[in-house]
């Protein structure tokens, strides 16, 4: 077979069994054919680049991350509805359309809680998508809305011209996922799927939106150049046979029908994908829409129900205390089960000692709960009038609840956190951090081996890999003796990685990557940091205070001790791999910016590191030198305010091969 039919007919079986997956919930292609089929389409499309489509299902993550967004006009402005909040008022908007318009129908359905975005076409083809914003002017994220799924990147009719308006959102069990990882990092939680969704899609990086898993409901038909409707519903039956997904939407004819539709929408909102907040009646009729117009801010056509959010009481049984991955202890306050929005609820996050101090929650305790967002529970209130006496104000342990070891509280925020270097809780983050590829990069060791290697009880710590044999990892799944035999030869080649690394990868709080090669260029050996008061690690640039603090406690902890014992009787270099910085650079600070062609962004910021300068990320009077590759955004025009030199990609290699 020809590779062109080859990769179409990969092509096409990919979009469709995608389309089916994604957007009809129907899927029919088992997940490692799926991954089969892909992986030979990159395959023949990196053999024959020139034969790459807009429609290929490996197009969906853009490339290099962006400075900024660029703003962008929209045809048909986004308009925002008017609120209402009883059905008293559902009625009035009904008697004045019914007045102004005597027959009318009115399109009902749920409003998605998420990012309003524009979707525009050309000839059937996704060129551009773009937020709200003010409703006449939003954000270019196309990049990031091609790795939505649901987004069909080419259309079956071509018209010159379509846009199509939706609501992006992150799923409910999405967002129940990606929270519960950040609790386990210690990161703050979002608040809501809609925050959730909003910091998504404004993501510079496309590859990091494209993890988010964000998906989209079509909701109306803004411009259709060479098509007419005569109505919302007729549009939305086109959008979909266009391959969109849309949001179910009933045609009604009565304020009371509305009415008991809101309520229907309301008690069944657990049932849908998304989160609602609240439901939107329109006109149906485009031609009725003419007449009624809108106001400055909103159409008069439409209007938004809220719903009020439930709460209910309950009784505080006990407060619990979770360790995250991070060492982040995280408070939990155990309830009496209560129905809430459609689900049991038996506990809720205290998020920190502070929150619980603000609201004074005790054991014991009645408090009011509801649903943040419609998703997390939360403790609104306390009834002090019905608290037992003899409670008492609860504090948070002073030793982590897992390993014993002391807790200390962030200097710069409310976080308690365990400083136990070998803490069971930490330590499957531990162990994937000392072996990622910045850190010991031990090929072959991934987050789904150390899982396994703790779940069989073979390593308490990440001194521990470097005692694994070839029969032990042989036994675990999806290993066998040739890939067990690699791994082996992978972790004990990390020995030699050097000081610099084995800094970064032993996981010290405000110890990264730039830290470590900081401490192992000027302390040289480990033994000679260990000595080191915190008076002499302030001394060295870029080391304050608090990281100063952090490195002298994890010093000190009889865990780190053990671990340095264990990771020195395996074998693991002490000592600094690389050359103290050169001085070519010295004093100078760089700033990189744009898409390079000779070398990475990380390449170049330690060509520049080892000349003994500094890469930042951000432009200040400071800088001694912008390098600006192609697509340079708003930091290049900061430079250029700033009247900064700035240096083409040649310029700055010319600049490195001149100091060598």
């Amino acid at each position: 077979m020809d590779y062109r039919e080859e990769m179409k007919q990969l092509r096409d079986r990919l979009n469709d069994a995608g389309y089916r997956y994604y957007v009809l919930d129907d899927p029919d292609l088992p997940d490692h054919e799926y991954d089969r089929m892909l992986r030979r389409l990159e395959e023949l499309e990196a053999e024959h680049p020139k034969e790459i489509t807009p429609d290929s299902p490996t197009q969906r993550v853009g490339g290099q991350a962006l400075d900024s967004f660029t703003q962008v006009e929209h045809p048909v402005p986004l308009e925002s509805l008017q609120d209402v909040f009883s059905q008293a008022e559902v009625e009035e908007f009904a008697q004045r359309m019914e007045e102004a318009l005597a027959e009318v129908s009115y399109s009902v359905e749920p409003k998605v809680d998420g990012l309003s975005v524009a979707l525009e076409y050309r000839d059937g083809e996704f060129v551009r998508g773009a937020t709200r914003g003010d409703g006449r002017v939003g954000e270019d994220v196309t990049e990031n809305l091609r790795t939505i799924r649901s987004i069909p990147m080419v259309l079956p009719e071509k018209l010159p011209r379509l846009i199509v308006r939706g609501e992006v959102f992150m799923p409910k069990n999405v967002f129940r996922k990606l929270n519960r990882q950040r609790e386990e990092l210690g990161e703050p939680l979002f608040a809501n799927p809609r925050n959730a969704a909003a910091g998504s899609l404004r993501q510079l990086d496309p590859k990091i939106c494209a993890k988010r898993l964000l998906d989209i409901r079509v909701f109306n038909l803004q411009l259709a150049e060479g098509r007419e409707f005569a109505s919302h519903s007729e549009s939305i039956d086109y959008i979909e046979s266009q391959g969109f997904r849309t949001i179910p939407h009933k045609v009604l004819s009565s304020a009371s029908a509305i009415n008991a539709e809101i309520v229907r929408l309301g008690d069944s909102r657990e049932e849908l994908p998304f989160d609602m907040d609240g439901a939107v009646v329109k006109v149906d009729d485009l031609s009725d829409r003419g007449r009624v117009g809108s106001t400055a801010k909103c159409p008069r056509w439409a209007i938004a129900y809220k719903y009020p959010p439930e709460r209910k009481p309950s009784k505080v049984r006990e407060i619990v205390v979770q360790v995250g991955r991070t060492g982040v202890l995280t408070p939990k306050v155990v309830v009496e089960p209560v129905r809430l929005a459609g689900t049991t609820v038996t506990n809720a996050t205290l998020h920190n000692q502070d929150f619980i101090e603000e609201k004074d929650i005790r054991v014991g305790d009645t408090v009011i709960l509801q649903k943040a967002g419609e998703i997390i529970p939360e403790v609104v209130e306390v009834c002090k009038d019905l608290r037992p006496e003899n409670t008492e104000p609860y504090r948070m342990p002073a030793a982590c609840p897992v390993c014993g070891a002391p807790v200390v509280r962030d200097p710069d925020g409310a976080a308690v956190r365990c400083t136990g270097a070998e803490c069971p809780a930490q330590l499957h983050r531990n162990l994937t951090h000392f072996a990622s590829r910045d850190a010991m990069d031990i090929d072959g060791v991934g987050p789904a081996v150390m899982l396994q290697l703790i779940e069989k009880d073979l390593v308490h710590n990440p001194a521990d890999l470097y005692f694994l044999t070839e029969e032990q990892l042989a036994d675990l799944e999806r290993m066998g003796k040739k890939s067990a035999k690699n791994a082996v030869a992978a972790i004990q080649a990390s020995r030699s990685r050097g000081l610099e690394r084995l800094l970064f990868a032993l996981g010290i709080r405000q110890v990264g990557q730039k830290a470590g090669k900081v401490l192992a260029a000027h302390f040289q050996t480990f033994d000679a940091l260990s000595e080191a008061t915190e008076e002499e690690l302030t001394a060295i640039d870029d080391v304050g205070g608090i990281t100063a603090a952090y490195i002298r406690e994890w010093l000190e902890s009889p865990q780190s001790k053990h671990l340095i014992g264990r990771l020195k009787e395996a074998g693991v270099s002490m000592e600094a791999a690389e050359q103290p910085a050169g001085e070519q650079f010295k004093g100078m600070t760089f700033v990189l910016t744009g898409a390079l062609q000779r070398f990475t962004r990380d390449e170049a910021a330690a060509l520049i590191e080892r000349r003994g300068g500094k890469a930042s990320t951000s432009v200040s009077k400071k800088t001694t030198y912008v390098v600006a590759g192609e697509n340079a955004g708003s930091k290049l025009r900061k430079a250029n305010e700033l009247q900064i030199p700035v240096l083409t990609e040649d310029q700055f290699a010319a600049m490195l091969e001149d100091g060598e």
